[in-house]
């Protein structure tokens, strides 16, 4: 009797013993926010941030000009979800962003300056009990929330109908089996020489022009790229309060070409010399618990997406600011407002 009473007792100490180590793990991770190790254990690691920042002015019969009056409005997420479990993990980001300016002189119809929603999930296997190598799959898709416009004419009154994009159009999907050095959740650099990348578009968008949109031929919905894909993550606290994300990822498609008409003339030229870059940074300043400053700066360079700088009626080129970036896609933001972590 007493040797039956014995087991149920062992088993439910070994029980509460590896429950207590899971739980320290647990709380291991949870109260530190980027670890720079990689562990052998199991646990959830969950973290996300929520940004919601907004501007206003007006001017009334200002010497220097200006607009007469107008606000914007911002909101940023960023979330991620890790599953450890001893040589695996399984880690889950999701990057939100979407922004509109209103003014006066457009009739306070809303113009987008932020708009993205970029999930990405990976899963790796450590090569080695106790090294920083793994062998990793990714799959990463990337589009917006809402309708793009160029170029509008708010006195034209159906200008809503001549969108340049819209949600899924485009959808940009990248699957991807590799190699990754990573070091926790601080560092992920990953490389793979064979990187299959699909875009798709509605139809109605790559009918517009002669050589199509978004590297879509014209008249199709789909283009499908293999070539090799380079990933670099970064997060760090800097200081206290001062945080910063960055990502740097580099695509080169094999099978890119020069794109003719019928008649054989090219009406774009591409190469696997043209290597697409996505520059992004966040910094991210934390005050009073609940109040942030936000510095977010996106560079972009894709071969599909050429500069065609504006002229006059005359067809002389008109100058800008920021003419000397040529094809560069650059987005910069500064924001202050609301911050919530959980």
């Amino acid at each position: 009797m007493k040797k039956l009473l014995l087991l149920p007792a062992l088993l439910l100490g070994i029980s509460s013993t590896v429950s207590a180590q899971l739980q320290e793990a647990e709380t291991i991770y949870s109260s530190q926010k980027y670890d720079d190790q990689n562990k052998d254990t199991v646990a959830w690691l969950k973290q996300a941030t929520f940004n919601l920042a907004g501007s206003q002015g007006m001017m009334h019969n200002w010497s220097a000009g200006g607009e007469l009056s107008s606000f914007a409005v911002n909101g940023l997420f960023n979330g991620n979800v890790t599953r450890l479990y001893h040589r695996h993990v399984w880690s889950n980001t999701l990057d939100l962003a979407y922004g509109n300016i209103y003014q006066y002189s457009d009739n306070f119809q809303p113009r987008k300056n932020a708009d993205k929603i970029d999930l990405t999930s990976k899963y790796g296997y450590r090569m080695s009990t106790s090294g920083n190598w793994y062998v990793t799959a990714i799959l990463n898709a990337r589009t917006q929330f809402s309708k793009g416009y160029s170029n509008v004419d708010y006195a034209v009154p159906n200008w809503r109908e001549f969108s340049t994009s819209r949600f899924l159009s485009p959808l940009y999907v990248l699957l991807s089996p590799g190699i990754e050095y990573r070091r926790g959740e601080e560092l992920s650099v990953f490389f793979s020489p064979v990187a299959a990348r699909a875009t798709f578009v509605d139809k109605y968008y790559t009918s517009q022009n002669p050589e199509g949109a978004f590297g879509v031929l014209n008249g199709k919905s789909a283009r499908v790229e293999l070539g090799a894909y380079f990933s670099a993550r970064y997060v760090k606290d800097l200081a206290k309060n001062l945080s910063y994300r960055g990502r740097l990822d580099l695509y080169t498609n094999y099978l890119a070409k020069d794109i003719k008409d019928e008649t054989g003339t090219v009406i774009k030229k591409d190469s696997p010399a043209n290597i697409d870059v996505l520059f992004d940074n966040v910094f991210s300043y934390k005050f009073f618990k609940y109040f942030s400053a936000n510095l977010e700066l996106t560079a972009m360079y894709d071969n599909d997406y050429p500069y065609n700088p504006p002229v006059d009626a005359n067809g002389n080129k008109i100058s800008r600011p920021m003419d000397f970036l040529g094809w560069w896609q650059i987005n910069q933001r500064f924001s202050l407002g609301f911050i919530y972590n959980f």
